[in-house]
């Protein structure tokens, strides 16, 4: 199983007919339930038959895409995208919290995290038909509708304002996420004490598989690979791995890579020696804010930053074919192409 990060999904589409639990090809005891949500494939595994927490699973996942998607006119998103400008939009709580710390992370001084770098990313179309480089004139105009002081949030009313016509805020970097981490807090509610489950890239884990007491096996994908080619696989117990690489979108043009990951203070997509991080944390929310702010700082000073961070590991793949993990606390590491070089 690979982790790799994508937004919160382009397209909708209904829960998928595969809800009915089988069992999985792992090993015997686990059984692996699927869904097509976000845009993504969602995986859950567990250790029981019980395809109706499945299903309790996947709506709740539903819901909860519900509050937080740009892709549909009616979320409450979009409700605030739609009167920017004009007037503040009273939202739920849930919605007010994941864009309060979005928020926080996005005027933090230096912070390459940006939740409202919408206007630039769609004028780049990556990913997308008719994307090209676009004039540098144009970027500099869309960039003013790119500040996120200007997104003004008064917590006692649970509402949102954005200043400017034409802003618009885009929760779809860390709602997967938070959702994971919803998801992850409901399963134990249920008294589950193994399980995995993969919403298109993040994953997030309780415990770990009986029949493999070291942990789960995540594998971290070989850049601009086939799927299944991996440089290697992390275990984990009871944790969240995310990983954010530029791969996953992108376009070349006179022999440059123009990928998804901007640097929100420039408008173009970031320019460093990494190919990938992947964020091994508690918390699958904190692997979709660190897999972006670590990419942003580049593998020096991100070790320096995870130095200080007891709750946090990283492995940072680079363009001169290095794995560089952190200290790696939370996390094994198995490589498997020794083409590359590995260093901690």
């Amino acid at each position: 199983m690979t982790g790799s990060r994508r937004s919160l999904g382009y397209r909708h589409n209904p829960l998928a007919r595969s809800m009915a639990g089988k069992r999985g090809s792992m090993t015997e005891g686990v059984y692996s339930y699927s869904a097509v949500l976000m845009g993504s494939p969602i995986l859950l595994k567990l250790f029981d038959d019980n395809p109706t927490l499945a299903r309790q699973v996947f709506q709740l996942i539903k819901q909860q895409e519900n509050l937080f998607t740009v892709n549909r006119a009616e979320s409450e998103v979009m409700s605030i995208n739609h009167a920017a400008g004009r007037h503040a939009v009273r939202v739920s709580e849930a919605v007010f919290r994941l864009i309060s710390v979005a928020h926080a992370v996005s005027v933090s001084p230096g912070s390459a995290f940006n939740f409202t770098i919408g206007p630039v990313v769609k004028r780049w179309k990556i990913g997308f038909q008719g994307r090209a480089v676009p004039p540098a004139n144009e970027i500099a105009a869309l960039l003013p509708l790119t500040d996120p002081h200007q997104v003004i949030l008064n917590p006692e009313d649970r509402s949102v304002f954005l200043q400017q016509p034409g802003m618009e805020i885009d929760l779809g970097a860390i709602a997967k996420g938070y959702i994971a981490d919803v998801v992850q807090s409901f399963l134990r509610q249920q008294g589950v004490q193994q399980a995995l489950i993969n919403l298109g890239g993040n994953v997030q884990t309780i415990g770990a598989p009986p029949h493999e007491p070291q942990g789960w096996s995540i594998g971290l994908k070989k850049p601009f690979g086939r799927d299944d080619e991996l440089l290697g696989v992390l275990q984990v117990q009871g944790k969240s791995v995310v990983t954010s690489g530029i791969y996953e979108r992108y376009f070349e043009l006179d022999g440059k890579c123009w990928h998804h990951i901007f640097d929100p203070h420039t408008g173009y997509p970031l320019d460093n020696e990494l190919l990938s991080v992947t964020v091994i944390s508690d918390r699958s929310l904190d692997g979709d804010i660190y897999t972006t702010l670590l990419y942003g700082m580049g593998v020096e000073q991100g070790l320096v930053y995870l130095a200080d961070q007891p709750n946090l590991d990283a492995v940072f793949v680079t363009r001169d074919r290095q794995i560089i993990c952190s200290s790696p606390r939370h996390f094994q590491f198995q490589q498997r192409d020794f083409a590359w070089q590995l260093r901690y």
